[in-house]
């Protein structure tokens, strides 16, 4: 997991996470990641449109967002 996170902040490409909340909900969230410190991550989550700490033990799984592409031309 700290592999996939170090590549996506190095490449400053945003990733898909799903991320298990404090109140036991299951989220899947888009993200920027900012910074990586022991247990946990800063990131930018597009879906709150805020910078968030996630906990580390908490990303289920972390996955590429692949480009959409265009059919029209």
């Amino acid at each position: 997991m700290k592999y996939i996170l170090r590549k996506h902040l190095e490449g400053n490409i945003p990733l898909e996470i799903i991320y298990l909340s404090e109140q036991g909900k299951i989220t899947q969230r888009k993200i920027q990641v900012l910074e990586i410190n022991p247990g946990h991550i800063r990131a930018y989550c597009f879906l709150r449109q805020t910078k968030r700490t996630f906990k580390m033990n908490n990303i289920l799984s972390a996955r590429l967002i692949k480009p959409r592409y265009d059919r029209s031309g």
